[in-house]
């Protein structure tokens, strides 16, 4: 564990390096002629119907509708990521397959994972950033904690008093959480969840002390009172809820949650299509019906060049590579 930092930090660099790097001949590139020749698919780790799907769908939508082919979504959920990109990793490398990779993807699972059947400085070629999203702080709408503050004080005085939800080891949730405690300087006892609705339920009994996730997939749990936000953590209050304090103003931290998605393709993949593939899917980004839709599922869009991408991953890894050299997020 103690070359972690060293060993590892390097190589995702690299692997920032090698994503942003591909910006200035993708420029230059010339459009393919007869691209696509027949359908796409866009291959997503999440399940249908949730927000990222959602978003998926929409921009397929508009990619169909401009390339004239069908543009299809399909859906394999599971570990973090790597079932996805081990269907994705099996196409032939002419465009025609895209991925949805995310937080976990590109940032997480590499330094959680000593082996990966996939290597992103090697299969995967950057598009873009689609979108992130916030985490809120909420307690169950009897939590005996009425703020951030408090809640911190009570696990400064006793390690592990304090026990928080999310969907598992290396979820965005937990490395989200564990990034809170660790600039508070507190531990804080982990209980993780097979599904959403067994944990939500958790925290509102009281089972569990708090959680972390979006506003818009807990807003109905929060209007019954069962819920209940303590802080956004982002720089500023959300427009939509502006009577929630920040992290910082709620007397944490100023730590941001901001889980997010991006499209990729795969390695050997021609310059020119991947250089469409970006303007289309930049285009699709720009219209008011994908941005619509991304909002009423909790998440701003934010298309990207390369660079931008390669910025977010080196700053991910060096926010969760302590987390793991640590031991606050265990090796896989």
């Amino acid at each position: 564990m103690a070359g972690l930092s060293v060993t590892r930090r390097d190589c995702w660099r690299a692997l920032a390096g090698a994503l942003g790097g591909m910006a200035v001949p993708l420029a230059r590139a010339a459009r393919p002629a007869g691209f696509p020749a027949h359908a796409v698919r866009i291959v997503v780790p999440y399940s249908v119907g949730v927000g990222p799907d959602v978003v998926a769908r929409s921009v397929a939508q508009r990619l169909s509708q401009r390339w004239r082919q069908p543009v299809l979504v399909d859906n394999k959920p599971g570990a973090s990521g790597i079932v996805a990109f081990g269907d994705v990793r099996r196409t032939p490398a002419d465009g025609h397959t895209m991925y949805l990779a995310d937080t976990a993807t590109l940032a997480v699972n590499p330094l959680l994972h000593a082996t990966l059947p996939y290597d992103p400085r090697r299969d995967l070629v950057p598009l873009t950033l689609l979108f992130r999203a916030t985490f809120l702080i909420f307690v169950g709408g009897g939590n005996r904690f009425r703020s951030v503050a408090e809640m911190l004080d009570a696990a400064r005085r006793k390690p592990g008093a304090v026990s928080y939800a999310t969907l598992g080891n290396g979820h965005a949730s937990h490395v989200a959480v564990e990034s809170l405690a660790r600039a508070a300087g507190v531990q804080m006892l982990h209980i993780p969840f097979k599904d959403a609705g067994t944990l939500l339920s958790g925290v509102a009994s009281g089972e569990v002390d708090f959680t972390t996730i979006g506003m818009n997939t807990v807003a109905g749990l929060v209007a019954s009172g069962k819920l209940r936000p303590l802080a956004v953590a982002a720089r500023q209050r959300l427009a939509s809820h502006p009577d929630i304090p920040t992290l910082a103003e709620a007397g944490g931290p100023p730590v941001e949650m901001h889980p997010w998605a991006a499209l990729v393709s795969l390695a050997g993949t021609p310059a020119p299509v991947i250089e469409q593939l970006r303007q289309d899917i930049l285009g699709a980004l720009g219209t008011n019906e994908v941005r619509a839709r991304a909002e009423q599922a909790g998440f701003e869009i934010t298309p990207s060049t390369p660079q931008a991408l390669r910025e977010r991953i080196e700053a991910d890894v060096a926010l969760y590579e302590p987390l793991v050299r640590e031991g606050r997020v265990a090796r896989m």
